[in-house]
């Protein structure tokens, strides 16, 4: 009867021990899995955009990257449209991916054209060559699709604590025809330009991001963005011990993406690492870009959204 007992005694306790172990199981298994930036799949983004050829408008490799573009978001649970227009007799093809709802709204841009002439290279016969671009345009759209596989996860755990985001809706917008300006029949920033034409209403905050995989990172404060949203991303970067590629003081006034987004009155900043020497020439590769660079920018604009 005592040998009865105990083994009573053991399968309740063995029993008792699996229920908790499922309902610990169960419970783990419904939350959210969180992702963190992955600078080699990035990495690798910029590797396989450049081995379609340079995106250049109108190119077999612009149409290959759009859908790929497109595929990636639509894999990562955002919803994605593409949005068509005329500029200057050309066809412009914005690619948008959104995710959540109501205020604050915020965009985070890169252009994934190419150049179609490279007219800075040192050799002057490769200067009617098209540009690679791995730094100028694939490493701005690696970054954003690395964040469209991991920035839900982070929203989602921060709504599970109770704790606000700088954002509810986030729109990841790759823009077309960016990178031909002082190019006959050509000019800058078309597809911002079309794209903030066409909003309906305004979004709180606009980040651009262009050439920010270079091994050697130094991101200054760009002079025509929001000063306010700049200090905060700084901030955010100094906080995660960044403060060497976030470099705190102005340095340049680029034409760029977040532009059109100024002159509209929108809050807007441009993250660019223009002290690159290959770009807009024929050495703008994959081997020019460190997946560690596209991580710090990643990982800076995850915490500036997160409110770290």
């Amino acid at each position: 009867m005592k040998k009865h007992f105990k083994d009573i005694q053991t399968t309740f306790i063995t029993s008792t021990l699996c229920a908790i172990f499922l309902l610990f199981t169960s419970c783990t298994t419904n939350s959210v899995t969180q992702e963190e930036f992955n600078a080699d799949r990035a990495y690798q983004d910029v590797i396989y955009q450049v081995s379609l050829g340079p995106r250049t408008p109108d190119s077999a490799a612009h149409q290959n990257v759009i859908n790929w573009i497109s595929e990636e978001l639509e894999k990562a649970g955002w919803k994605t449209e593409i949005q068509s227009n005329q500029a200057l007799d050309h066809e412009i093809k914005n690619i948008v991916g959104k995710w959540g709802s109501g205020s604050p709204w915020i965009i985070i841009g890169a252009h994934y054209d190419s150049r179609l002439l490279a007219d800075r290279d040192p050799v002057e016969s490769n200067r009617n060559q098209p540009v690679p671009g791995a730094n100028d345009g694939a490493s701005g759209v690696a970054v954003l699709l690395e964040l469209a596989r991991t920035l839900p996860g982070y929203m989602e755990q921060k709504a599970d604590l109770g704790k606000p985001a700088r954002a509810n809706t986030i729109w990841l917008v790759f823009f077309d025809t960016e990178d031909n300006g002082n190019i006959p029949s050509w000019n800058w920033i078309l597809g911002s330009s079309s794209f903030v034409e066409s909003l309906q209403q305004q979004p709180d905050a606009a980040i651009v991001i262009d050439m920010i995989g270079d091994k050697d990172l130094e991101i200054y404060q760009e002079q025509y963005s929001d000063r306010g949203l700049s200090n905060e991303i700084w901030g955010a970067a100094a906080a995660l011990g960044y403060s060497d590629y976030f470099i705190p003081q102005t340095k340049y006034q680029i034409i760029d993406d977040h532009l059109p987004f100024i002159y509209a009155g929108i809050r807007a900043v441009d993250l660019i690492d223009f002290d690159y020497p290959y770009y807009h020439t024929t050495l703008d590769s994959p081997d020019k870009v460190s997946g560690q660079s596209l991580k710090i920018v990643g990982d800076t604009l995850i915490a500036w959204i997160m409110g770290k």
